[in-house]
């Protein structure tokens, strides 16, 4: 009795999970559908009209203006999702409904007057947007919300991509840094492989990558990956301190978010007009397609989408960070592989995957994506590349309210966890060891 007891409950939670996940899969999908449908065409627009980023300042102008009258709610964007993950217990407040359509508005508008910008952002905003409506439809306990946020996580990401097992990946690590978040498989990889199926059927074409070369691992090439990986960390460093940098330089002496967004337009436009192309600005898919087979890119190409992302985001505009990493990835990966003696496309695929993976404390998640993205010959390289790249980028991201469950040299974080943009330079702080326990036992945790 008590086995045929335990499992109704079990298929009872089973089934209501494949409910809920495939709920946010289904909303997920058709969100990232209809915004990969509108930015396609906001930049194809674009590049028909170059006189738009002119414009630049002004709609960033008019952008922070909406935002600053009716935006407030979702200022934290992925970070909101983020807090709210963590702090269901303490805020009990429903991620706005408003969130998805007003995203999805500012990253259309970001791009189709030359914003460098991503999006990712937008599809896991909106995603987490439908899984908390769904979540407070239902009257689901604060536990199962969080589980749910991280399905929607996942939804958005995969869907967005065409790559639904690294978006239940990313999902569940995304959250933390240090650990997966287990609870959350089930209705996250319903939500993923869901999303991704809609997203399909609705006649969205995602970018085809090359399936890379095929190497076998040895010593002196394992070496070489090892500074590839080092190279690749101080890169996402970089992306990192610039963005939060500017956004915190403009913050502090710039009151007014529209004057903000006006004054990182103008720079963008002038960076533009420097440059002498187009190549810097949207997402610059070519260009990541170009860096895996043309040599001729230029080796700084790297730095100049960091610098145009950098401007971008850290003034205000709207967006993700995904893609200009991967541009940035693929073209340092390219330049990186000429000097190592390392194939051109499998350098390309790999520091791709590496730039991200260390910014965003998602190697695994980003090991899975490089094989979706470029064939199974991808993995050993790329994971070891993910993995260095992420410990030597410290407590830092792109995501400064993800919570460290443990730190990067693989000590707990005591008595209490803390959010990466409260870390600033942690090593190992007294206020991470737990006074109650023996000096020896503390080294132990």
């Amino acid at each position: 009795m008590h086995d045929s007891n335990m499992l109704l409950k079990t298929a009872r939670i089973l089934l209501q999970w494949l409910g809920l996940g495939a709920a946010v899969g289904i909303a997920s999908g058709l969100g990232s559908a209809g915004f990969l449908a509108l930015l396609d065409r906001a930049t194809h627009f674009r590049d028909d009209h170059d006189i738009l980023v002119y414009t630049l300042p002004l709609a960033g102008l008019v952008i922070g203006a909406l935002y600053e009258r009716w935006g407030r709610p979702i200022k934290g964007g992925n970070n909101l999702v983020l807090d709210s993950f963590h702090q269901d217990e303490v805020a009990g407040k429903q991620l706005p409904l408003r969130m998805a359509p007003m995203v999805v508005g500012g990253t259309i508008l970001t791009h189709l007057f030359g914003g460098s910008a991503g999006r990712e952002g937008t599809a896991v905003q909106m995603g987490a947007s439908f899984a908390d409506a769904i979540s407070y439809r239902f009257g689901l306990h604060h536990d199962t919300r969080r589980q749910l946020l991280a399905a929607g996580i996942a939804g958005g990401f995969g869907s967005v991509f065409g790559t639904p097992t690294a978006g239940m990946i990313f999902g569940l690590e995304v959250v933390w840094v240090g650990r997966l978040e287990y609870p959350a498989i089930l209705p996250a990889l319903v939500a993923a492989v869901v999303g991704d199926f809609v997203t399909r059927s609705c006649g969205i074409v995602h970018t085809a990558y090359p399936q890379v070369t095929g190497l076998a691992m040895d010593p002196w090439l394992a070496g070489k990956w090892l500074v590839f990986g080092v190279v690749v960390a101080a890169t996402s460093a970089a992306f990192i301190e610039l963005t939060h940098g500017i956004k915190a330089l403009l913050e502090q002496r710039v009151r007014r978010l529209p004057v903000r967004m006006m004054i990182g337009g103008a720079v963008v436009v002038v960076l533009w007009k420097l440059v002498g192309t187009d190549d810097y600005l949207g997402l610059g898919v070519p260009i990541i397609v170009r860096a895996f087979t043309d040599p001729s890119l230029p080796w700084y190409a790297f730095a100049l989408k960091l610098v145009f992302t950098a401007v971008t985001l850290g003034a205000g505009f709207l967006g993700g960070e995904v893609t200009p990493l991967f541009f940035i990835g693929a073209t340092l990966g390219a330049a990186l592989g000429h000097l190592l003696g390392i194939p051109l496309d499998l350098a390309a695929g790999v520091g791709l995957a590496g730039v991200f993976a260390a910014a965003a404390n998602t190697p695994i998640a980003l090991s899975i994506m490089a094989v979706e993205l470029l064939g199974a010959r991808v993995l050993p390289h790329a994971m070891i590349v993910c993995v260095i790249a992420f410990l030597i980028t410290g407590q830092r991201g792109i995501y400064p309210s993800q919570r460290l469950w443990r730190l990067k040299n693989g000590r707990k974080m005591l008595p209490s966890l803390v959010a990466l943009r409260e870390a600033g330079g942690l090593v190992e702080p007294e206020s991470v060891r737990n006074p109650g326990l023996p000096a020896d036992l503390n080294d132990r945790t």
